[in-house]
């Protein structure tokens, strides 16, 4: 089959990897440019160069425009197969090839349709996780499914953890679904949308820490955002500080939410909704990072206790 790509990031590079691996012809790789911008500057690996380096002709563009929809018809395609794509695709796109369009979407489709599924996953309190291979239509993650592998979330698991199992899975899945699609044997399941949960796109906001919430659920909030990505924050003494590690208490702390009490090997702080009643474990910060950028052991920074809050005061 003659195959059009459209990716970007590392998720792009392994799935333009897998499809000039498959047997098949790749005949065009759409990408957008590099870059520095939040989210796109990490998983930067490039497809424009992979593609370059194996000689597929490549098209660089921010949004499908007529001109890009001008080069997919010239080029023929049978299917065309997306990965982290971050603009919106016409219909007379992704209809335009005989097996349509493939999209891979890092989550167990309908649950976590939108953005960055595997960290939100993580923080939801989610027990698995994994990628979807399905038919792209007029919404955003809802088409038929093709393909769908799932991964076990375990107890400490991190983001990058997750991150990169599931890149792990774009070569398995991409093989079984052009598979299914070359020899007629591809069965499509259509979603139940009823079911559908759906996720917006993160920015600075939604990696500050809510200490009106468990200790269970920050701690995983804590282990989500890990390295490459934004960590969690809250501000202490009017300072953005990130904390960078942090475990369930083994005693239950009382009073108010976001108090930082130097216990337990590490500074200790008082969570959850009801925290005045004293029935919650609290969160013990063991390593966190100030503004100046230097990192340091949680119980010598927080000597003086305090507390954290959602804003510099």
């Amino acid at each position: 089959m003659r195959i059009v790509s459209f990716g970007f990031q590392t998720w792009g590079r392994k799935t333009l990897e897998a499809l000039l691996d498959s047997g098949h012809e790749v005949v065009l790789a759409v990408t957008h440019p590099a870059s520095a911008q939040s989210y796109k500057a990490i998983w930067s690996d490039s497809v424009e160069e992979l593609a370059r380096e194996r000689g597929i002709p490549v098209h660089l563009t921010e949004r499908a425009d007529a001109a890009t929809i001008d080069l997919v018809e010239r080029a023929e395609p049978d299917v065309i197969v997306v990965n982290s794509w971050y603009t919106w695709m016409p219909p007379e796109l992704y209809t335009m090839p005989t097996h349509g369009t493939l999209n891979l979407h890092d989550s167990l489709l309908p649950k976590f349709t939108g953005f960055s599924p595997v960290l939100w996953a993580l923080i939801s309190g989610a027990t698995e996780f994994g990628l979807t291979v399905h038919r792209m239509d007029e919404q955003l993650d809802t088409g038929d499914i093709l393909v769908q592998h799932s991964l076990p979330i375990g107890p400490t698991d991190t983001g990058t953890d997750l991150v990169l199992a599931g890149i792990e899975l774009i070569p398995g899945a991409v093989r079984e679904a052009l598979a299914a699609i070359d020899s007629g044997t591809a069965q499509w399941r259509p979603q139940d949308k009823s079911q559908r949960t759906y996720f917006h796109k993160r920015s600075e906001r939604d990696s500050r820490v809510d200490w009106r919430l468990s200790a269970v659920e920050t701690e995983r909030f804590v282990r989500a955002l890990s390295a490459p990505y934004p960590r969690a924050f809250s501000y202490y003494r009017g300072e953005k500080v990130e904390i960078l590690t942090a475990r369930i208490s083994e005693a239950r702390y009382g009073g108010t939410a976001g108090r930082v009490i130097v216990q337990e090997g590490g500074a200790v702080v008082v969570c959850g909704p009801d925290a005045h009643r004293g029935v919650e474990n609290g969160l013990v910060l063991t390593r966190v990072r100030a503004a100046d950028g230097v990192a340091h052991s949680a119980a010598e920074f927080f000597t003086r206790g305090g507390y954290l809050t959602d804003t510099p005061q």
